[in-house]
């Protein structure tokens, strides 16, 4: 019995020294917030003094692992890399989501940002988004659009885009962008909404076609591909950015830690160099600049979910 018990407290140490963080991320592999995450990991494990792991999570359009998160320890060392589509979006789209933002969260921080594009394989006859509109509205609902969940911020780029010019698609909803670019490569749907650092490579290599992007400027990394103001849809514009979350009830100091620290890593010039290969630009904001913006966004998706008359599938 002696030797139960010593063993059980040497388990209880051990569990105890483990301060790894595990930063949740809500869609598989190979999309632009895995991408994000894996580059920023390792240097926040420097500024930290802490094992820092990503672990993918994905399910119901990021609402797997958001739950998730928002059950976890208050302690940092289970935080969330979140996006426009668990924070902003999911919540207006589902009121039964399972997760309220302002309850079961700490906001602790913006990461980055990228504008949304829309890609098509290069079968599909649309040679721009005039073309695409035209081909839409040829043949409603024959052109099947991937995203990485209902109710992700691909999915809303979707239906904002559909909503907007009056098209008609069908949705067809991954685990992940990953997998909706993957088949998107391989023709299995024709197109998909998505973000720049998503599709950047396989654009440059000829395998989809990039017909505009949702921002006020054209992206650098795809200098030839025209605004969707240029292209006639001035409406569209939709950054798609990326926060670090952690449970509600987690300290203050922590939080202004992680903040902090996730502050200084976005700062050093090869993680700069890094983003910007990929179409992700720095978004860095204390935690009240935050929390402002994320309010200002909510009320935002409101409006659009509302006037669109999006609802759950």
């Amino acid at each position: 019995m002696k030797l139960l018990a010593v063993l059980a407290l040497c388990a209880t140490a051990a569990l105890a020294q483990d301060r790894t963080v595990r930063i949740q991320v809500p869609f598989a592999p190979g999309g632009g917030t895995d991408i994000l995450t894996r580059i920023i990991a390792p240097k926040l494990s420097e500024r930290l003094a802490q094992p820092v792991i990503v672990e993918n999570r994905p399910g119901a359009g990021g609402a797997v692992a958001a739950r998730y998160t928002a059950a976890a320890a208050p302690d940092g060392q289970i935080i969330m890399m979140g996006t426009i589509s668990e924070i902003a979006i999911n919540p207006n789209v589902n009121p039964k989501i399972g997760y309220d933002i302002w309850r079961d969260f700490a906001l602790v921080g913006s990461v980055a940002y990228a504008p949304m594009t829309v890609v098509v394989h290069p079968s599909v006859p649309a040679k721009s988004v005039k073309e695409l509109i035209a081909l839409a509205n040829a043949k409603p609902g024959a052109l099947n659009y991937g995203s990485a969940g209902t109710g992700s911020g691909a999915h809303m780029g979707a239906e904002l885009f559909r909503y907007l010019t009056k098209t008609d698609m069908t949705h067809v909803p991954y685990k992940g962008v990953g997998p909706a670019v993957a088949d998107t490569v391989a023709g299995q749907v024709q197109l998909t909404f998505t973000t720049v650092p998503s599709v950047v490579s396989f654009v440059r290599s000829g395998q989809l076609r990039s017909l505009g992007v949702a921002s006020e400027h054209r992206a650098p990394q795809l200098p030839d591909v025209p605004t969707f103001v240029e292209a006639g849809v001035p409406e569209y514009l939709m950054d798609y950015w990326y926060c670090l979350v952690a449970p509600a009830a987690t300290p203050k100091d922590i939080q202004a830690r992680l903040n902090g620290a996730v502050r200084d890593v976005m700062r050093i010039p090869e993680i700069a160099a890094s983003l910007d290969k990929t179409g992700l630009l720095p978004l860095t904001m204390t935690t009240d600049e935050f929390a402002a913006y994320v309010r200002k966004e909510n009320e935002r998706w409101a409006a659009v979910v509302k006037a669109a008359g999006i609802k759950a599938e």
